[in-house]
């Protein structure tokens, strides 16, 4: 079993505080159970401005530039230069059903595609500014980091149909830093339901162990090394529900999954994942950065 798990019925929810400072009660919660559900974080127009700017960036992207295939379950990414290249970069990763067997997209591009990422909020100006909003900096801050900046951000589209299913993993499994500093803030941009692939939690769960490391080995292959054989406890997992406009805080090592997306309808989310600038952030990490885009806080 999970070291520390408790059973609970219900992932913690709230109403997001207007000023984004989180209460102690929701600290505590948060502390307790590893992730933290706030409504209404933002608001029905700021989902509208994510959702159209992303279709822009869909717009203007070339499907057959790349066909790059991106499956949590298979880890068809492994040895793919443009995933792994794209920490500084905004590129397009198709799920891995997107295609026919004459290489055409069965659906749309919009319907075809897994996620975009991974450095939207340095080099989108409209990621950039949601990203940095000061209500999200007050979140932050109520975590106590001491410098913190964000690493990555991805949009994910988990398409109707063909969304892929996730499987349960810790984030810093493959954001790792030293000490541990990751945390996930997930923004559901449309109504996230069982049906359509939500998350699911295992909730108290991040204070077992780390179970894998994601690093680059010597020989310069991307591959998975285990900390901690147990496996996760058997139906452990509670769904995250979210209404459009919900925030999602997950700690790093909050075990965590999705369904696949069988429904006729999508389910846009943006997510980013903040560490503290003063962790050591190995350099056997997957997703690095060049001289010309160093880490940004919230400025």
């Amino acid at each position: 079993m999970v070291a520390n798990h408790e059973a609970v019925t219900d992932l913690p929810r709230y109403r997001a505080p207007e000023d984004g400072q989180l209460s102690d009660e929701m600290l505590q919660d948060f502390r307790r159970q590893g992730c933290l559900i706030l409504t209404d974080f933002i608001t029905a127009a700021e989902c509208h401005r994510l959702k159209a700017r992303a279709q822009e960036l869909i717009d203007r992207f070339d499907p057959s530039s790349v066909k790059s295939v991106f499956s949590a379950m298979e880890q068809t990414q492994l040895g793919d230069s443009y995933f792994e290249e794209s920490g500084d970069k905004i590129r397009f990763f198709f799920e891995k059903d997107a295609f026919n067997s004459n290489g055409e997209l069965r659906q749309s591009k919009e319907n075809s595609l897994n996620k975009i990422g991974h450095a939207m909020h340095d080099l989108d100006p409209v990621f950039d500014a949601f990203s940095r909003s000061a209500k999200l900096e007050a979140v932050v801050d109520s975590l106590e980091y001491e410098t913190p900046v964000i690493l990555q951000s991805m949009y994910i589209l988990k398409p109707p149909r063909i969304g892929g299913e996730v499987y349960c993993h810790q984030d810093s499994t493959f954001l790792y830093t030293e000490p541990e500093s990751c945390t996930g803030f997930w923004f559901a941009l449309e109504d996230a339901t069982i049906d359509n692939g939500c998350m699911h939690f295992i909730p108290g769960a991040h204070r077992g162990p780390l179970k894998e490391l994601h690093q680059r080995g010597s020989d310069g292959k991307m591959g998975f090394k285990t900390l901690d054989h147990t496996p996760w406890p058997k139906g452990a997992t509670r769904p995250a529900e979210a209404k459009a406009g919900t925030l999602v805080i997950f700690d790093g090592r909050a075990p965590h999954m999705s369904g696949p997306n069988l429904s006729e309808r999508s389910r846009h989310a943006y997510t980013i994942h903040v560490i503290d600038k003063n962790s050591h952030y190995p350099a056997e990490n997957w997703l690095q950065r060049g001289p010309d885009l160093p880490l940004r806080g919230f400025d």
